[in-house]
């Protein structure tokens, strides 16, 4: 079993690869990654399969792949997610995942995507206990 790529490598490696990218896919999955980011900062990225981002908070949210003509962010769990704004547009036959394919010149719609991500995690939440802190009692 392969270990996981602790989430300073795995942040160093997408650097990396918006970085290579150098053109309009680079730019764009650095801005993906701002707006979930964005919209929830506590979210771990991650790099897996060989050279995918993925972000993660309760399980995986989505990932950003890159391809010649798009970059897609996969929702692990999309078929399960409520898409008022219709953001949606890739991988719509499957059973869980759903995919929004952004092509050069596409404008994102943030709020929008930043709704879509905190839905994910949600998601991704229901139904796991929440860690409880131990309490600190001081000395007096």
């Amino acid at each position: 079993m392969k270990r996981p790529v602790p989430a300073e490598s795995a942040s160093r490696f997408i650097d990396e690869k918006i970085k290579e990218l150098g053109d309009w896919r680079g730019k764009t999955l650095a801005k993906v990654r701002e707006i979930i980011h964005g919209a929830d900062p506590e979210i771990v990225e991650e790099w897996k399969w060989r050279g995918t981002p993925v972000w993660s908070h309760g399980g995986i949210v989505c990932t950003g792949e890159t391809y010649k003509n798009h970059v897609k962010m996969t929702f692990a769990k999309g078929a399960a997610l409520k898409d008022p704004s219709g953001l949606f547009n890739g991988t719509l036959g499957g059973n869980t995942w759903r995919a929004i394919d952004i092509h050069e010149g596409d404008e994102v719609d943030e709020a929008a995507l930043k709704d879509l991500i905190r839905a994910a995690v949600a998601l991704n939440l229901k139904g796991k206990p929440k860690l409880r802190r131990a309490s600190v009692k001081r000395a007096g």
